[in-house]
């Protein structure tokens, strides 16, 4: 049952980098819960702790781009090494100024020099692109799928320990340990050279940046409407299993939400899905946003776990379509900046999210928290909608020709 994911870990060196961007990864689930956890357990303040999410999130998509481009041109390690050190040590100066209580606005300065965190998962993407690319489209399909499998993994994994220590051990736990795993991934899959994509100077012609490609715009559109909602879900859960009295709970819950995806992609990758990649696309942000409708009517935890856990299966399969669509859009040289375009996209939303879910549950409870992620759905079918015929109708790049062979898609 599992061959194809043996014959995609069949290249040498295919496991090492794919374990090293796990543990790179694991600050995308841990650093925003971690603050959130930090300064609700120091201020009991979820506005605020929203806000300074959202400043990482808002940082976190200027800067990733700006970070993929420069990437693809000098290459991984020379680029990403420097900004994951930046990042840890204003990760660090953020728990520092929690912890001694220092003026707020010095949160928000360190949350934004924070969001300079390289997007391992794009480079872990471009990895396999460039090991799979030219052997069509069923083994890239696997390996995506195998990511977004990981991604989730890191979702299961990284509320435990985000919120579990922050509540148990120190506020600061959470942060602080995120900071850790970034550092340590990022040295670890960056001196990993043979597998590393080769850098594109200045004067390589890879075209003009990636957001220019047709149809990368309404897919990032889309996923900032999708961003939205899955911050707004998380920090609301928080808040919900607070007021019940265990907070600590939270993690359980956020964790059997990432496992639903996670078992969802898992068998998303073992199969060869029929029809248009702009279709897939489609109906995969109706499901998420569909799903999103018994969040509205739990009334304990039990209700909630179950409710996340089914919503979870919609999410991995529509970011391996996405991912793939951007794939066939972009060239090459451009492939690492294309997915974090993407991947801002769902950094801007998941500022959105937190910061106006914090605020909704400070004024309304957690109730209040989860219309957010209600309203973030039906947005992100309307862009989705709205952008269906450029989406289908985009030429893909010469020589792509992974997902559906029926279309050119964006």
């Amino acid at each position: 049952m599992l061959g194809p994911y043996r014959a995609v870990y069949a290249r040498p060196g295919t496991v090492a980098f794919s374990v090293a961007g796990f543990v790179g990864r694991m600050p995308m689930a841990m650093a925003g819960l971690g603050i959130v956890t930090m300064m609700s357990q120091l201020t009991g303040r979820y506005g605020l702790a929203g806000s300074i999410t959202a400043t990482l999130g808002f940082a976190t998509a200027l800067l990733g781009p700006q970070i993929s481009r420069l990437t693809d041109r000098y290459g991984q390690r020379r680029v990403v090494r420097p900004a994951a050190l930046i990042s840890v040590a204003a990760l660090g100066l953020l728990c520092l100024t929690a912890r001694e209580g220092w003026p707020d606005w010095l949160l928000f300065v360190f949350a934004a020099v924070a969001g300079c965190i390289p997007n391992v998962g794009s480079l872990v993407r471009a990895r396999w692109a460039l090991i799979y690319r030219d052997e069509g489209g069923d083994r890239l399909h696997t390996a995506y799928a195998l990511e977004s499998v990981v991604d989730e993994i890191c979702f299961i994994v990284g509320p435990f320990l985000a919120i579990g220590l922050s509540t148990a051990v120190v506020p600061e736990a959470g942060p602080l340990l995120a900071a850790g795993f970034l550092l340590v991934g990022v040295w670890w899959l960056t001196a990993q050279r043979a597998t590393e994509p080769p850098p594109h100077p200045p004067g390589h012609r890879a075209g003009p940046s990636a957001l220019r490609a047709r149809g990368i715009p309404w897919l990032m559109a889309a996923f900032v409407a999708t961003g939205a909602l899955l911050a707004g879900t998380e920090v609301s859960t928080v808040a919900f299993a607070d007021e019940e009295g265990r907070k600590a709970a939270a993690s359980v819950v956020l964790a059997l939400w990432a496992l639903g995806s996670g078992t969802a992609g898992l068998v998303f990758g073992l199969v060869r899905p029929k029809g248009p990649l702009s279709r897939r696309f489609l109906l995969g942000v109706t499901a998420m946003a569909v799903s999103m409708i018994p969040l509205q009517l739990v009334s304990s935890l039990s209700l909630l776990t179950v409710a996340l856990f089914l919503s979870g299966m919609a999410v991995a399969p529509t970011m391996v379509t996405t991912m793939g669509m951007v794939e066939k859009l972009v060239p090459p040289a451009r492939l690492t900046e294309g997915m974090t375009w993407v991947g801002t996209g769902l950094s801007v939303g998941a500022a959105f999210g937190s910061a106006v879910a914090g605020w909704a549950i400070d004024g309304g409870g957690s109730r209040a928290g989860f219309a957010v992620p209600g309203v973030s759905g039906v947005l992100a079918v309307a862009v989705a909608l709205l952008g269906y015929r450029r989406l289908r109708s985009a030429p893909a790049r010469e020589g792509s020709d992974i997902g559906s062979g029926q279309e050119h898609v964006a």
